[in-house]
C-alpha cells in the first residue's frame, strides 16, 4: 500500500491547507464532475519531450504480491512491457522482504525517500531500506535531476476493498491526470484517483525519484496471497498506462475534461487505551465502504463492550484505506479524504522534433 502521511489520530474535520483556490466539494451522491467547476492546473512535466525512460516497479512492499509476481515474470520476458516508442524496464524494489513475504526488513522503504535518507553515507550498519533507497535513487534517479527517468509505476496491493485505485501526489500534474482519465474510460468497473499531496521538499515514496509517477493500488487482496481477479486488474491498468504513453510519443493530444478525485486530508486511528491498545474496532456499517460518502454522525468504529463510535465531523467525506491491515501500526483506521472536482486544460503532443 502506498498512501501515507505523518499519522495522528484526530476525528474532527481538517483545516484548510491550501492558500490558493479550491476546487468544490462534491455533495454525497455526485458522481460526475460539475462543468462549472474550475480549477487552474500546472503540468509539472514538460509536454514538449517524448518518454522514453520508464519504469515498473513491483515488491515494494514485499508481501504485496501483485507487482512482485509480475515484475519477476517481466524480467524473465519483457514482452508485455514493450511498445512502439518505448520498452519499460522492469524492477523488483525490495527483494529481501519480497523472499520473506513480509512488507518490510528494517523499515518502510515507501517511506525511505526522504533527503535526509538518500543523502546520509550510507553505512552498512544502516537499515536495508535506507542503503535499498539509495540504490534505487542511482539507478532511476538522482531525484530532482534531469537525469532521473521520465517515469515510473509503482505496483501496490491493499486489503482494502478500494477496487482500483490510481494515486498521485497532485492534480496540477496534467500529464498524469490525463493518463488516469484515460486508464478510467479503458477500464470497466470503479477506478477511483486519489491525491496524496505531500509537498516535493517531503515527499517520502518510491515514485519521487523519476521525474512523474503513478501508483497502482488494487484490493482487496491479504497479504501473502495472490488473486487471479485482481493480478489482471493489475495487469490491466498498467497496459492502459504504457499506450497512453506511447499515444502520447506518436504525437496525440488530448482535449480537456472534468473529472472526480479524491485529496487525502488526515487519518484517524482506532479507539485507543492510554497504553495504545485497541478498544475496537472498524463499524460494520463503514467496513468495506471506501469511497463511499461519511455523514457526520454515521458511525465508524465499535468498541468491544458493544458501545458504538460517531463521526463527529461537520461535513461530509470519503474515506479510503478502511481496515488497511498495514496501518495498524502506523494508527491509521482510515483515511478522510475530500471529494473534488476538477477542470483538466488539453494536453498537448510533445514536439515533432522531439527525440
Amino acid at each position: 500500500m502506498n498512501v501515507g502521511q505523518p499519522l495522528r489520530p484526530i476525528l474532527k474535520p481538517a483545516a484548510s491547507r491550501e492558500q490558493e483556490p479550491r476546487p468544490r466539494r462534491e455533495q454525497p451522491g455526485v458522481d460526475r464532475p460539475s462543468p462549472g467547476t474550475n480549477y487552474r492546473m500546472y503540468s509539472t512535466l514538460s509536454t514538449r519531450h517524448h518518454l522514453s525512460r520508464v519504469a515498473v516497479v513491483g515488491g515494494t512492499h514485499g508481501n504485496e504480491l501483485s507487482g512482485a509476481y509480475l515484475v519477476k515474470h517481466w524480467l524473465q520476458d519483457p514482452s508485455e512491457l514493450q511498445r512502439r516508442t518505448f520498452t519499460a524496464t522492469p524492477f523488483l524494489a525490495n527483494p529481501k522482504a519480497t523472499e520473506r513475504c513480509v512488507r518490510y526488513i528494517n523499515q518502510d522503504l515507501n517511506r525511505s525517500f526522504q533527503r535526509p535518507f538518500l543523502t546520509s553515507k550510507g553505512e552498512q550498519d544502516e537499515p536495508y531500506e535506507v542503503r535499498r533507497a539509495q540504490e534505487i535513487d542511482q539507478l532511476f534517479g538522482p531525484r530532482g535531476s534531469a537525469n532521473a527517468f521520465d517515469f515510473i509505476f509503482d505496483l501496490h496491493n491493499t486489503t482494502s476493498n478500494m477496487k482500483a485505485c490510481l494515486i498521485l501526489d497532485s492534480e496540477k500534474s496534467v500529464f498524469i491526470m490525463h493518463m488516469s482519465h484515460y486508464i478510467q474510460k479503458h477500464i470497466p468497473g470503479t477506478c477511483s484517483i486519489c491525491l496524496h499531496g505531500c509537498p516535493e521538499p517531503e515527499r517520502f515514496d518510491l515514485m519521487s525519484v523519476a521525474k512523474n509517477g503513478l501508483a497502482l493500488e488494487v484490493g482487496p487482496q491479504p497479504h501473502g496471497v495472490l488473486r487471479a481477479d485482481v493480478l489482471s486488474l493489475v495487469r490491466a491498468l498498467l497496459a492502459c498506462g504504457l499506450d497512453f504513453i506511447d499515444l502520447f510519443n506518436q504525437g496525440t493530444s488530448f482535449p480537456a475534461f472534468d473529472i472526480v478525485a479524491y485529496k487525502l486530508l488526515e487519518p484517524v486511528d482506532f479507539p485507543r487505551s492510554p497504553r495504545g491498545e485497541l478498544l475496537g474496532f472498524v463499524h460494520p456499517q463503514l467496513q468495506d465502504k471506501d469511497f463511499l460518502p461519511l455523514k457526520p454522525g454515521d458511525p465508524i468504529f465499535q468498541l468491544f463492550s458493544g458501545e458504538e463510535i460517531f463521526y463527529e465531523g461537520e461535513a461530509t467525506i470519503y474515506p479510503a484505506f478502511i481496515n488497511e491491515a498495514a496501518y495498524y501500526e502506523k494508527r491509521a483506521a482510515f483515511f478522510k479524504m475530500e471529494k473534488c472536482t476538477f477542470s483538466i486544460p488539453p494536453l498537448e503532443a510533445p514536439a515533432a522534433s522531439a527525440p
